[in-house]
């Protein structure tokens, strides 16, 4: 795992698609499936909120990718909708950055407030993603794909974070913040 988190930021230089953007994306339930899995940036982010689940532990582990996955559900109707949001390209590049130092610094807050950060980062994420839907498409099969393959990425997270723990080594989490608050970094200023 930690040449994993070592090679974030070689991999966010040499992505050529880094980031989300229109125009690459099928209106169709497998269309927002592939959107978090293609876009660097909301894979990281959604990584480190399920590891940042796993180090926290007790209700953490549930409320905060619970209250991703719902906040960015509005944000992508939002998005749908054409209501703009100022900044969300580089809300989204901080939360890349602030997610992974959360995990690297093995940051402790009350499972209230952790929630309120991580989902004012996922109707950042959720209004780019709905922002992508053709105006003329349905956007219910699309939604569902894009909050399902959310969903699985924390899941990917918290079980990355719950292995290490088990095996008794928590430092590969923070080495993998570390990293993906790199790649965050590389990621905002290329």
């Amino acid at each position: 795992m930690r040449r994993w988190a070592l090679a974030l930021p070689a991999v966010a230089v040499l992505s050529g698609e880094a980031w989300a953007h229109p125009g690459h994306v099928a209106p169709s339930f497998a269309g927002g499936f592939s959107h978090p899995v293609t876009g660097l940036d909301h894979v990281l982010a959604m990584l480190a909120v399920g590891l940042w689940a796993a180090q926290s532990g007790g209700r953490a582990r549930w409320v905060l990718p619970a209250a991703f996955v719902a906040v960015m559900g509005v944000g992508g109707a939002l998005g749908m909708a054409g209501v703009r949001l100022p900044g969300v390209e580089a809300g989204i590049a901080a939360s890349v950055v602030v997610l992974g130092l959360l995990v690297a610094c093995a940051a402790r807050w009350p499972a209230s407030a952790s929630a309120l950060l991580v989902a004012a980062f996922a109707l950042l994420h959720g209004h780019a993603h709905g922002t992508e839907l053709p105006a003329a498409a349905s956007g219910s099969a699309y939604a569902a794909g894009f909050v399902l393959a959310t969903a699985l990425l924390h899941a990917a997270g918290l079980s990355i974070g719950h292995l290490a723990a088990s095996r008794g080594r928590p430092h590969l989490l923070r080495t993998a913040g570390a990293g993906i608050a790199v790649a965050g970094a590389v990621l905002a200023f290329s």
